[in-house]
């Protein structure tokens, strides 16, 4: 059925992975000069807080603004990093002062893009790509690196021929949200027969075998390699639930279906909060077998239902654009699409 992927939140399945694992990189971008007298590429560990704190505020306001999502945390977190000079990544300097950042951390074999901004105040394109280019320069000589995922709000400016000219397979995702306060057809009767349960620990287990088997063949395995095992689920589980990078976890709205008397699962959908009063769905699947019959529709609803009590007054969520059936069901429900978003997996594994 539909799957609902972190937000922009490479950046913060990236800093899940530093809180989780303790990851330190070694290789970064080295300073160079850009081709452009005015303006340098600097490794992000040669930068303070202070230097690039602008960047990082202008940066949460566009999140703030265009999202409606709180991402002071994971701002909180980049300084913390920053002043550990533990963090990935390069900075462009235009005249002496901050123009844009981006970094990354690893993830075993594979490279995580956790985000990439630039100040409208300066050239957005050429930044840009100068970032980019010298960042994964650095990347690709790192032992052993097999692959690279990155999801990029397009807060930074254009990015989508600089990370195809490097050999990325480009994806367009949406980014959407629903107004609580207008009406949504509540009612369904997919479930008649089937029990409906609030989360619980227990399951994350069977939720990672369902996401698991959710998304075998599926596109969105393409775009993030942890739905491709059990184990790469579990983990993506427990980022979602148990860390604070996607926002706070939301038990009250957050449900598993299954038969009676089993806590083997044919659906779930998951929920945490970004701003106060604003939710986001980090999750939504259905078993493959039991999709096309309205279970994914009925579980947004019952998280849509008890948002509605716990007094939220928007729900956000992002949507792989090809993924025409669950887009449907979204604009359905009320949705609309704020923002269109570029995911990349290095290297590409089709051809155009």
């Amino acid at each position: 059925m539909s799957h609902l992927y972190r937000v922009g939140p490479t950046a913060e399945r990236a800093f899940h992975q530093m809180g989780y694992d303790g990851y330190d990189n070694d290789v970064a971008g080295e300073t160079q000069p850009d081709s452009l007298p005015s303006m340098n590429i600097v490794d992000l560990r040669q930068t303070t807080v202070r230097q690039i704190e602008p960047l990082l505020e202008e940066e949460s306001l566009h999140w703030r603004d265009e999202l409606h999502w709180d991402y002071r945390g994971a701002l909180e977190l980049i300084k913390r990093f920053l002043e550990a000079r533990a963090l990935s990544g390069c900075v462009a300097y235009e005249n002496g002062t901050a123009a844009g950042y981006t970094f990354y951390v690893m993830e075993e074999q594979k490279g995580l893009i956790g985000g990439l901004y630039v100040s409208p105040q300066f050239d957005q394109p050429t930044i840009a790509r100068r970032l980019l280019e010298e960042m994964l320069c650095g990347m690709r000589t790192l032992p052993n690196l097999s692959r690279i995922e990155a999801q990029l709000m397009p807060f930074g400016g254009p990015v989508e021929h600089p990370l195809k000219e490097l050999g990325f397979q480009l994806y367009i995702r949406q980014f959407m949200l629903l107004d609580l306060n207008k009406p949504v057809e509540m009612r369904s009767g997919a479930t008649t027969g089937l029990r409906l349960s609030r989360w619980n620990d227990r399951y994350f287990d069977p939720c990672a075998k369902l996401i698991y088997l959710s998304y075998a063949n599926h596109i969105d395995g393409d775009i993030n390699d942890q739905y491709r095992s059990k184990a790469g689920a579990l983990r993506f589980l427990k980022n979602i639930i148990l860390l604070p990078g996607c926002g706070q976890f939301v038990p009250g709205a957050s449900f598993v279906l299954h038969m009676p008397g089993s806590d083997d699962l044919l659906g779930a959908v998951l929920t945490s909060e970004v701003s106060p009063g604003v939710g986001h769905t980090t999750q939504l699947c259905v078993l493959p077998g039991h999709q096309g019959h309205g279970l994914g529709r009925a579980l947004m609803i019952t998280a849509i239902d008890a948002l509605l009590g716990l007094k939220f007054h928007e729900l956000t969520l992002t949507v792989t654009s090809v993924n025409h059936g669950a887009v449907q069901l979204y604009e359905k429900l009320g949705f609309r699409t704020l923002k269109s978003f570029t995911a990349g997996v290095w290297p590409s594994q089709r051809a155009d």
